[in-house]
């Protein structure tokens, strides 16, 4: 057994394939949704595009506190959820709003765009299990 998982590590590492262990994850309220206020789903807007974020049955907090029940908003633009055991990236299509924001406007180029919203914890890793919006839609002037 340990000569196949050596093999698997050592394929992994020629590969480029990083296999990082899952980190410990925080408990999410069982009534916890994060979702979008606005824009509305298959809108078309002007750019600069204002997000506003809506969470219920848990609280925001900044990064960093650790507060039972509450977390942080990520935005993610255009790009699938991240693994839930790890940090979200932070990167231009994984934004922090690890101040406890609740909105926030982004530059994007005319065309479509998906935008999911994900709430993170102390250490910007998801919930247990993870809170994360439905993948909305929409088109930039």
């Amino acid at each position: 057994m340990n000569r196949i998982r050596h093999g698997l590590i050592a394929l992994g590492l020629l590969a480029g394939v990083a296999f990082a262990a899952e980190l410990p994850r925080t408990p999410a309220p069982p009534d916890a949704a994060v979702y979008f206020i606005s824009p509305e789903d298959g809108a078309t807007v002007s750019g600069p595009v204002t997000v506003r974020f809506g969470l219920r049955g848990m609280g925001v907090a900044p990064a960093g506190a650790i507060i039972e029940g509450t977390g942080h908003h990520h935005l993610i633009v255009d790009a699938p959820l991240p693994p839930a055991g790890q940090p979200i990236p932070n990167d231009a299509r994984h934004l922090h709003f690890g101040k406890g924001q609740t909105e926030t406007t982004v530059t994007l180029a005319p065309g479509k765009h998906t935008l999911q919203l994900l709430v993170g914890d102390h250490s910007h890793i998801p919930h247990d299990p993870v809170v994360a919006s439905e993948v909305i839609t929409i088109t930039v002037k």
